[in-house]
C-alpha cells in the first residue's frame, strides 16, 4: 500500500493492526529463543506485550522516528480511546497506542525491515532473560 493511502487510516485502526503485528513479533521471538512450555512463553509474552513496556519502548525510540513515523506515532498517541486498561494510566496507554499505530502503519506499507529494526530496539530494553 502507498504511504499516502496508509496515512488515511484512523490511528486506532492502525493501532488495532499494530497490536497484532507487535504481538506476533514477540511470540515468534520467544519461540525461536527457547523451547519451553506454553505457560512460560505466555508469562514472558505478557511482560513484553503490555502498555508499560511498549510505552518505555516508544519513549526510547521516539527520537529515531522519521518524520512520517513521528506523525503516525503522534496521531496514535493523541487518539481518543473510549477505554483504558485498569492496570495502567492514560499517559502510558497513549504512548503504547502510538507505538502500535506505528507498527500498524509500517505493516500496511510493507516495511518489514523497519518493523524488525524497531522491534529489535525494543528487545534491547528488556531486562528479563528467558
Amino acid at each position: 500500500m502507498e504511504k499516502r493511502e496508509a496515512k488515511q487510516y484512523s490511528p486506532l485502526a492502525l493501532a488495532f493492526l499494530g497490536d497484532a503485528v507487535y504481538e506476533r513479533k514477540v511470540r515468534l521471538h520467544l519461540v525461536k529463543k527457547a523451547n519451553m512450555s506454553a505457560g512460560k512463553l505466555h508469562k514472558k509474552g505478557v511482560h513484553l506485550v503490555n502498555a508499560h513496556f511498549q510505552a518505555a519502548c516508544a519513549k526510547a525510540l521516539e527520537e529515531t522516528f522519521t518524520q512520517d513515523e513521528a506523525d503516525i506515532f503522534r496521531r496514535g498517541r493523541n487518539a481518543k480511546s473510549l477505554t483504558v486498561p485498569k492496570h495502567t494510566d492514560v499517559a502510558v496507554y497513549k504512548l503504547a497506542t502510538g507505538l502500535e499505530a506505528l507498527f500498524g502503519y509500517l505493516e500496511l506499507i510493507g516495511d518489514e525491515q523497519r518493523i524488525d529494526e524497531l522491534f529489535a530496539a525494543c528487545l534491547k530494553l528488556d531486562k528479563e532473560e528467558i
